[in-house]
């Protein structure tokens, strides 16, 4: 059997990580320092098979009954390497508060979308039409979640989810591929992924006329066949709890061009709580957070084939303690930020605020953080590093740089950045209405700020001599949801041990080498 240890291993070997191309970037397994040096050279070490569970899992002899009045149904079983378990499907629709209990080998199954309650309406009274259901889906620690295809599951207006897992036993949503053991470390967009919609404020409303902002400004999930709607004005709105949870392999294209993300917040209120979310393997964005209020800490995206996160129509968010990492040669940016696709000065502008990440960049492009729309954005006490000979920096505008206070905005101020350190060939892009030379001048105003920074990151991850001797920018100003930080970056000394456990190995990185592979399914003792 497979157990989950809170144990960071770091050994004594050098590995290098040379910049030259997909094969040549590897985790170092059992740990050890691993230097991301883009002129370097060196032979890969490959990832370590992992050891198999000592016995196999057995199907549970059947499913239980939820409170739901359709409840779960009995689909057989599925194997896999690690053994056969128990498929129950969910309803298509909860109706009723219910609870998935951990079962030892038993899977629950989404088959198509699944909803959370019916859509409450953009307000939390029945002045809409639309009567609140007050559905509550509550996922205990160690649930193992699958779908395929446009299967995703979607949280209503008015209704909450409580996923919390621990340390140990995190909840993991995942592809039927997954379960069978048929995906390698670069399967992706197999299933759709996990949508909170809310009805905090948003900008690019979908009825013509309708003020941003305003309680009638809604929006509609990308792609989603059936209308799945957020938004409306209810800035601490809450759609529950979400902890300890791996998202896998997501990212299936529902329409057109029109894909989801790992996670996807849509007019999510400040009354929502996440925390230690990891992303792994979507083939769109790691996140995307549309509009709200998005409060979020310890966040992992791992080999997301667009943006790792991806923030726009008016969205207030803060993050602390992020880790983004890039499969080599894939993905897009590391940050993709715009306040409305029209590309004006409404509101609710978007202000996103970022404290404590390490970003890793992996691949030959246009630039790692690309910031446009009329967004403001502050990035603090972070390290980016781009190997590949990507720049690190663009943004787009006058307005973006060099705005000052302005009664007539909701927030004042545009890009800023402190204690924040970049490891590129080239720091500094041009952009659309703007140059190189005055983002550099617009960096090299913040405090504590270093352009050509050299990395002494180890597993990727982890700080080194170099990233631990920058001075910390207080971020506690911002608001009451940071905390002052020991170090920069998302994992130093200090707090190395958030990493432990509730994640998963793979040959782009491992957090902790004791956790089983993101291609298997944990085995509990």
């Amino acid at each position: 059997m497979t157990n989950f240890h809170r144990s960071l291993i770091l050994g004594t070997s050098a590995l290098a990580l040379a910049g030259c191309g997909a094969d040549e970037i590897v985790s170092p397994g059992t740990g050890g320092d691993v230097i991301i040096n883009p002129g370097g050279g060196g032979t890969p070490t490959p990832t370590p098979t992992p050891t198999p569970p000592s016995s196999e899992v057995t199907p549970a002899a059947g499913c239980p009954t939820i409170s739901d009045p359709v409840g779960l149904t009995d689909s057989g079983t599925i194997s896999g390497p690690t053994g056969e378990y128990r498929v129950c499907t969910m309803p298509a629709q909860f109706t009723a508060s219910s609870t998935l209990p951990y079962i030892e080998g038993l899977l629950y199954r989404m088959n198509g979308r699944v909803d959370v309650g019916a859509d409450g309406g953009p307000a939390p009274d029945d002045s809409d039409g639309l009567s609140d259901t007050n559905v509550q889906l509550t996922i205990e620690p160690g649930v193992i979640v699958y779908a395929s295809g446009s299967s995703f599951l979607n949280v209503n207006r008015g209704n909450t989810i409580q996923a919390n897992g621990t340390a140990d036993r995190p909840i993991i949503f995942t592809s039927r591929d997954n379960v069978q053991g048929l995906n390698t470390d670069s399967s992706s967009g197999q299933w759709g992924g996990v949508v909170l919609s809310g009805r905090a404020p948003v900008t690019d409303c979908i009825a013509s006329g309708a003020v941003p902002g305003s309680v009638n400004c809604e929006r509609q999930v990308e792609g989603a066949a059936q209308p799945a709607i957020f938004g409306g004005a209810t800035p601490d709105d809450s759609s529950g709890s979400m902890s300890y949870v791996q998202i896998r392999y997501s990212g299936f294209v529902l329409s057109g061009d029109s894909e989801l993300q790992s996670l996807t917040t849509g007019g999510t209120g400040s009354g929502t709580e996440l925390s230690h979310i990891m992303s792994f393997n979507s083939s769109d964005d790691g996140i995307e957070l549309f509009g709200g209020r998005v409060n979020l800490s310890n966040l992992i995206v791992v080999g997301a084939e667009d943006d790792s996160i991806d923030t726009d129509t008016g969205v207030k968010a803060n993050l602390q303690y992020v880790i983004a990492v890039q499969r080599p040669g894939a993905g897009d940016t590391i940050i993709e930020s715009d306040s409305d696709n029209a590309f004006n000065d409404s509101t609710p502008r978007q202000n996103t605020r970022i404290s404590n990440a390490t970003f890793v960049h992996q691949k030959a492009d246009d630039q790692a953080i690309r910031i446009r729309g009329f967004a403001d954005y502050s990035i603090a006490n972070s390290v980016l590093v781009s190997n590949q000979g990507t720049a690190c920096l663009r943004v787009d505008g006058q307005e973006e740089l060099f705005r000052a206070a302005n009664a007539s905005i909701d927030e004042a101020g545009p890009v800023a950045f402190d204690s924040f350190v970049l490891d590129c060939e080239t720091p500094f892009r041009d952009g659309s209405g703007s140059t190189a030379a005055e983002m550099e001048s617009v960096f090299d105003n913040g405090t504590n700020n270093n352009s050509a920074f050299t990395n002494t990151l180890s597993m990727l991850f982890l700080n080194g001599s170099n990233e631990d001797a920058v001075p910390v920018f207080d971020v506690t100003a911002w608001g009451s949801f940071f905390e002052l930080p020991e170090r920069i970056g998302a994992v130093f000394a200090e707090n190395a041990d958030w990493v432990n456990g509730w994640t998963c190995t793979s040959a782009t990185v491992t957090f902790d080498s004791s956790t089983s592979a993101c291609t298997s399914l944990p085995v509990y003792d």
